[in-house]
Formats: C-alpha cells, structure tokens, sequence
C-alpha cells in the first residue's frame, strides 16, 4: 500500500538528516479506538513527522479541497489517505467523512493553525463539533522544527508532543468550552516544547 511505502519512505528520510522528531507524550494515544489528533501546523514536515510518529496507524488528513485539484498531487495525497474539504463553503461531508472514519476505528487529522486567525478559530471549532458527533476523543498535539526539505537538510532538530486525550461534552456550551480548552493546551504544549528544545 502507498501509505505503508511512503511512511517508511518519510521515516528513513528524517531519520538518515536527523530530522526525525523527538516524540513525547506517545503513551496519550488511544491504543485500537478511532479518534482525533489535532496538531498545530506550520509547514509540511510536521505533517510527514506526525504520520510517522503514529505508524503503523495510519491518519486520514483533513486537506483544503484545492490540494486535490493538482493532477499530480490530488491522485497522490488521496493515495495517501487525505480528503478533501472546502473551507469556504462546507458542506455535508465535512462532518460526514470524518465521522465515518471514526466510526470505522480510524485516526482523523486535523490542523487547527495556520496564517489567519479567523481559519484558526474555524478548524478548532470543527475538530471540536466533528468529536462531539462523533463521540470520539480528542489528542491536542504541537510540533516544533523544520518546516520544509531546505531545513531538514540543515539537520534542524524536530520536537513532537501528544497531550492528554479529551472527550466534548453536548451541547453549544461544551462545544465552547472544549475550543477555549484545545486551544490552550496547544499554546501549553509549544511552550513544554520549548522548554524542552532549550535543554538540549
């Protein structure tokens, strides 16, 4: 399978430039059950090192619909376990195929960060509704290093932390509550990583 070659593909990568992100907190995942693992996001290593902290488990990305419009890119990041969602006008699927995957014992990623604070605020609250639905748990997780291949072959060093799961409560006020929530504990969890980084 596509995922299986490109995972151990990505970890041999990393690995071989040191690149390969230090991983904290792994014992906060969910053994078997589906879930949500939502990490900040600020290029796309943190993508290929979240993938391969979590192998043999493979995590189906939330990606932005236009990713999938490239003749190259969109057959190979489906292959590799995507779906697309259009933030601009959500539909239907955006609750529906993540909930499905849960419901089949399989990990959702999603990026609640970004460049905008709107988009932020937009993600967090659909990583939270889409738990609720869905009953699933949440993992907040922060990741800190090389943003891109140029940085990797700099050998920079890459950070990676999962946080304890949590469950939404029902209703508008737990939708609330547990937003404010993840997005502090992805404020507190860079900042452990940090700390962390600066020890070494």
């Amino acid at each position: 399978m596509l995922y299986n070659f490109g995972a151990r593909l990505v970890r041999a990568f990393l690995t071989v430039n040191g690149s390969k992100a230090k991983v904290y907190g792994k014992e906060n995942l969910p053994k078997e059950e589906g879930y949500i693992v939502a990490c900040t996001h600020n290029g796309y290593v943190d993508i290929l090192n979240l993938g391969v902290s979590i192998f043999p488990r493979q995590i189906h990305f939330m990606a932005k619909k236009q990713l999938f419009e490239g003749k190259v890119l969109g057959p190979l990041i489906a292959n590799l376990n995507a779906f697309p969602v259009d933030r601009d006008n959500p539909g239907p699927s955006v609750i529906k195929i993540p909930r499905q995957l849960i419901k089949e014992g399989k990990i959702v990623g999603i990026f609640p960060s970004g460049t905008r604070s709107t988009e932020n605020t937009e993600l967090k609250q659909g990583a939270i509704t889409i738990a609720q639905l869905s009953k699933a748990k949440i993992v907040p997780a922060a990741y800190i290093g090389p943003r891109n291949v140029k940085e990797v072959f700099k050998r920079q060093k890459g950070y990676l932390i999962y946080g304890e799961p949590f469950i939404v409560e029902s209703g508008k006020e737990g939708r609330e509550a547990a937003t404010e929530f993840l997005e502090a504990e992805l404020n507190r969890l860079i900042k452990v990583l940090e700390d962390l980084k600066e020890k070494k």
